[in-house]
């Protein structure tokens, strides 16, 4: 993953709305200095929401934090219900921005709204002046979306009200909210999740881009972004923009964005495939049903919370239990420890099988027959390939977590996998020869001379192991007891001669230990001189070895694949997900 786009409310933000101020389009005040006209905005809010039954909670957050507030500040729901009956709703629809409550109201029939400032002011023509109202002109609303974005500005999610009366029964529709007239403002606070900022910071320095999808106001979305440290002198795209770019436009402006506010579901789709089509592996975090499309199409879906609604969870490769933003790193420290020994063990396999076959081919051109016979090539597969191996793939992570988290993709299955394959490839190889080529100057014959290329070509493989493993007691003994195996195999005369090998004296361990010491110097002094060649040659290491490493970037890849089941700390995998 190198993108997370993650759903700003419940996932960077705690999920828990407040109301914090009532504006009357003039002045804004706090719920205990509430003026008759700041309370009348609330009354006018608490029709325009939705009614439930059976006592059921209103689905929806911000309308549950409005019937809290009202509750606080003495201004009953049920009180309001009293005088008044309700004909018909218009329910909120993200495209819609808004909805609407039809009501009867002392014999008079009134239309409530409330919604997004920049969908609602357009349809209000008057606002209130002492007992009566007063047409808004061009100058009233200039100040009016003025003081929206003032409290925007401060982090504030800002929902117009307003009314009118109505001349007919009729059910609610679009074309029914104009003519309105402006109650005021309701500023909703929802404050960051306390490890939001530095967990956006971590994913950062691991190489993981962080947008934030919001359906607040752009004022909105960028204080919070900034709270969040998301700014970066980035632009924020509001969900207009989005719907008049083409799908070209998009890819090219998703790159420069960290904020996509006014967003809708359709349109954080569309923000995931542009991602993708720019060759980016993009994880969508979120938790309510109106992330479910998005987290489904993304290469990893997140639901995050035991919050978060079931569309969510069964859209979801990963569901975090706990609803904790940094178990999100977690899970990226996970799974790349999962791949730096992954790529060990590849690289040890790949490079030491590759050592030999380099050995094995350059001493049949030498020679006219190979320096070891097929016997011993499989005891040395035995030998190296197997228990040492499976211990560093196997071994848990030794790194930190800062240092797991800078061994990206490109890192860990990248230009580090073919350079290790080649480096080992090149230094087994050479181990070997050189043993067998002291071996042969100091007189020994063929087959004694290919038994000290065989211990030398085991233990230079052996201590490149115990290298990888860091300290590791199970890569540690793995190793070691399989140095000690071959040589039980090779000094023991019957089973020596079994495999085509002759024991060795003084001599001949001194030279393959000689080798083996030669090759892991080799090994670790050539990655430092390698930085310090110029370009060109680093370039033909980089393609030999690329020629080496099966995981090495061939056109058109690097994309994820399916969404696999996992498990980290506080992380349960959901997979199955059908493309």
């Amino acid at each position: 993953m190198n993108v997370l786009c993650a759903d700003k409310t419940g996932t960077l933000t705690e999920g828990r709305l407040s109301l914090r101020e009532v504006s009357d389009g003039r002045e804004a005040c706090a719920l205990a200095g509430l003026t008759p006209r700041h309370r009348r905005v609330i009354t006018v809010a608490l029709r325009a929401s939705p009614s439930t039954s059976n006592g059921a909670p209103t689905p929806h957050p911000t309308d549950r934090a409005l019937i809290a507030a009202a509750q606080q500040a003495g201004i009953s729901s049920h009180d309001v219900h009293s005088r008044w009956v309700r004909l018909d709703e218009l329910p909120f629809e993200p495209g819609r921005a808004y909805q609407a409550g039809l009501a009867e109201l002392d014999g008079d029939v009134i239309i409530s709204v409330k919604g997004a400032p920049e969908v609602l002011l357009p349809r209000c023509t008057h606002h209130p002046a002492g007992s009566g109202r007063r047409r808004l002109t061009a100058a009233e609303r200039k100040r009016l979306l003025d003081h929206v974005r003032s409290l925007a500005h401060r982090g504030y999610r800002v929902l117009a009200v307003a009314e009118r009366r109505a001349h007919e029964h009729r059910p609610v529709e679009g074309s029914r909210v104009a003519e309105l007239t402006l109650a005021g403002f309701l500023a909703f606070a929802d404050p960051p999740r306390a490890a939001a900022r530095e967990s956006i910071k971590r994913l950062r320095e691991a190489g993981i881009e962080v947008i934030m999808l919001t359906g607040d106001h752009p004022d909105t979305a960028a204080a919070i972004a900034a709270e969040l440290g998301l700014d970066g002198g980035k632009r924020v795209i509001a969900g207009s923009d989005i719907d008049s770019m083409s799908d070209a436009q998009l890819r090219a402006a998703a790159g420069r964005a960290s904020v996509f506010a006014r967003v809708t579901p359709t349109h954080k789709v569309r923000i995931v495939q542009a991602l993708q089509q720019s060759g980016r592996v993009v994880g969508m975090t979120g938790d309510g049903a109106n992330d479910a499309q998005a987290i489904r199409l993304a290469d990893i879906g997140i639901a995050l919370g035991e919050r978060s609604t079931a569309a969510a969870r069964a859209a979801a490769d990963l569901v975090v239990t706990g609803g904790r933003i940094e178990a999100i790193v977690d899970a990226v420290v996970e799974g790349r420890s999962l791949w730096v020994a992954v790529r060990d063990s590849v690289s040890l396999l790949i490079g030491g099988n590759m050592g030999e076959v380099l050995f094995t081919l350059a001493g049949a051109l030498a020679g006219g027959r190979s320096p070891l016979n097929a016997r011993q090539l499989l005891l040395l597969n035995l030998i190296s390939d197997t228990a040492p191996a499976l211990a560093l793939a196997l071994k848990p992570p030794e790194r930190s977590a800062d240092a797991l988290l800078a061994q990206g993709p490109d890192t860990t299955l990248g230009e580090a996998l073919t350079s290790d394959i080649a480096l080992r490839a090149g230094v087994t190889a050479g181990a070997a020869t050189l043993a067998w080529t002291a071996a042969r100057l100091t007189g020994k014959r063929p087959a004694s001379a290919g038994t000290v290329a065989l211990l030398a070509l085991t233990g230079v493989q052996l201590t490149q192991t115990l290298l990888a493993g860091r300290g590791s007691p199970a890569v540690n003994g793995s190793a070691i007891g399989s140095l000690g195996a071959l040589l039980a195999a090779v000094q023991t005369p019957g089973v020596s001669r079994l495999f085509g090998s002759r024991p060795q004296g003084p001599v001949g361990l001194l030279i393959a230990a000689g080798a083996t010491a030669a090759g892991t110097a080799a090994y670790t002094a050539l990655p430092r001189l390698a930085r310090l060649l110029p370009a060109p040659p680093q370039e033909f290491l980089s393609r030999l070895g690329n020629s080496l490493n099966p995981f090495a970037s061939k056109p058109g890849a690097g994309r994820a694949g399916t969404g696999r089941a996992g498990a980290v700390s506080g992380v349960a995998g959901r997979g199955n997900r059908r493309r």
